[in-house]
């Protein structure tokens, strides 16, 4: 680093300790700690990577609890301001605030427990609420999220993101393009 002239930023250094609990309880405090220059990194809990929220056991549960709670607040918001807009007006809204967010890094969570994914799924659930304008018990959500909304289930979101992803990478190591 000192002779690429670059500077370690003390402040976003995280350190991340993974493997299985056993293997974990193993090792002791001496050996957690890396020093790096003149620098000690001390390890965490969770460590933030390109916006997600790692943990040593690599379920990614807090980043998925992170995410559902901020987005229920945003549901919340626009929850507040439904009757102001026309329904393309609230899809862009969701779209924007919260499937963006769903959306991101989903292909992480492929082979993760359901009880995971579920609360991805209660989150979108919950959008296609606000933008059909029903309520919670109402009758015909899952009509409502595939055929008119045309939103997966979320098992099916990871799938098929990470079947997208696939295709387009070998797309372009086979040198074909694909219009999309």
């Amino acid at each position: 680093m000192a002779a690429n002239r670059l500077k370690m930023n003390s402040d976003k250094t995280e350190l991340l300790w993974t493997g299985t609990s056993s293997r974990l309880k193993s090792l002791t405090s001496l050996l957690l700690a890396v020093n790096i220059g003149s620098f000690t990194v001390i390890p965490t809990d969770n460590a933030r990577l390109l916006g997600v929220l790692v943990s040593a056991d690599l379920l990614l549960q807090k980043h998925v609890s992170t995410v559902s709670a901020w987005c229920f607040y945003q549901l919340c918001q626009l929850r507040c301001v439904r009757r102001s807009l026309d329904q393309d007006s609230v899809a862009t809204l969701v779209q924007a605030f919260v499937s963006s967010r769903v959306d991101y890094c989903c292909s992480l969570l492929i082979g993760s427990p359901k009880f995971v994914m579920d609360k991805f799924q209660k989150v979108l659930n919950a959008a296609a609420r606000v933008i059909s304008n029903s309520r919670k018990y109402d009758r015909g959500l899952t009509y409502t999220r595939r055929h008119e909304i045309h939103w997966l289930d979320i098992p099916e979101r990871i799938r098929f993101r990470t079947a997208v992803t696939v295709h387009r990478s070998l797309s372009e190591w086979s040198g074909t393009s694909i219009p999309y």
